[in-house]
């Protein structure tokens, strides 16, 4: 159930990943109660810096294509500046006048426009792959095709083209590169580990990627893949940017629109769902990743508090021992007396006591309602 006073992701903390529009997708993560932790999973190369973009620019300009598909808005835009920079923005866009030029949604079509070009067609799915289509329907044997691409390759795409006879250009509008802080990555990684996240958004396959890459670079690999495998929820922007998590078993889920709007509503369906609800002394209690709904009433706890009540949930109106609620306090140590701290604390937080009973010399239990008794007894 959604908490229309907090917002659906109250309670809940998301890993960003993304180096391009992170604080638009804060924002929208921000702007539902979510708490956010940012760690660009890589970075972009300067435009002007990057001697690959400008020898194909060079080249094109020499050895007009016949077909350009532009990617993204930012990227052709990007290009087109980039130009500009090196002297070569009037002959790019003269060249650009004399072809087919392919744009691969509204967004592109409004940036070809604005640099004064018009796009001759453009797929009503936003999709490469009917862009793929048309071209192979035209046929492309013997013909020069000009591929923008922003931060990632589409080999599938490229090969197709080549496949059919098609000469491809690939324009490199960005690099993508390693962050060279990685203080922040290793941060959201040991946060996943450890279960302080509920879910790690990606918004591109080399950002998935890379955040695989450095996990196993750490020796923490096989750690992550748990933690996304159980109890952290990997959300992609799209297919494309899933692959690198399934290519090594992680789920992953998507929303049928790939933009980052409907990916935040879709982590504000998915992650009130796998909360746990129990009715217990007479309220409802929402177990969410850093705080309790007691009530519709949001109530902040302790990690080490979340650690004991999640122990107690497991088994719902069973005694708990202080030695097994020790072993689930991080780092306690052998001292039962840290379950006491830790349980003064949780009941505090929770702000009705009476939710937790103490069972002399045995331990603890959620004071679960007896109606419920049944129907949790095998938890």
């Amino acid at each position: 159930m959604q908490d229309n006073q907090h917002g659906p992701l109250a309670g809940f903390t998301v890993g960003v990943t993304a180096a391009r529009r992170a604080d638009e997708l804060g924002a929208l993560l921000r702007r539902r109660g979510g708490a956010v932790l940012h760690a660009p999973a890589l970075r972009i190369v300067p435009l002007a810096d990057d001697a690959e973009l400008l020898a194909a620019t060079k080249e094109l300009i020499d050895h007009g294509p016949d077909v350009v598909v532009a990617t993204t808005a930012i990227g052709f835009r990007g290009w087109v500046e980039a130009a500009d920079g090196w002297g070569y923005g009037e002959e790019l866009l003269t060249r650009l006048r004399g072809v087919e030029l392919l744009a691969r949604g509204p967004k592109v079509r409004g940036a070809i426009r604005a640099a004064g070009l018009t796009e001759e067609w453009s797929p009503a799915s936003e999709s490469m792959a009917e862009v793929l289509d048309r071209l192979l329907g035209e046929g492309v044997d013997g013909r020069r095709i000009a591929l923008q691409l922003h931060g990632e390759p589409l080999p599938g795409f490229v090969e197709s083209l080549r496949a059919a006879g098609a000469d491809v250009v690939v324009v490199p509008v960005y690099r993508w590169m390693a962050p060279e802080d990685l203080g922040p990555l290793d941060r959201l990684l040991d946060a996943t580990i450890s279960r302080a996240l509920d879910a790690v958004t990606f918004t591109s396959a080399p950002a998935a990627a890379s955040l695989l890459s450095r996990a196993e670079t750490r020796g923490q690999l096989p750690e992550l893949l748990r933690a996304l495998d159980h109890d952290v929820l990997a959300a992609c922007v799209g297919p494309v940017t899933a692959l690198p998590l399934q290519a090594v078993g992680v789920t992953t889920v998507q929303p049928e629109r790939f933009r980052l709007g409907p990916l935040v509503q879709l982590l504000g369906l998915e992650l009130p769902s796998r909360a746990r609800t129990l009715p217990v002394a007479g309220h409802r209690i929402e177990i969410r990743g850093h705080a309790v709904l007691v009530d519709n009433d949001l109530r902040p706890v302790p990690p080490a508090g979340m650690a004991l009540l999640r122990a107690l949930s497991r088994r719902p109106g069973w005694v708990v021992s202080r030695a097994d609620l020790l072993g689930a306090l991080p780092g306690a140590g052998r001292d039962e007396h840290a379950v006491e701290t830790a349980m003064a604390r949780l009941r505090t937080a929770l702000g009705v006591p009476k939710l937790i009973q103490t069972v002399v010399k045995r331990g603890y239990r959620l004071a679960l309602d007896p109606a419920a008794d049944t129907k949790y007894a095998d938890v």
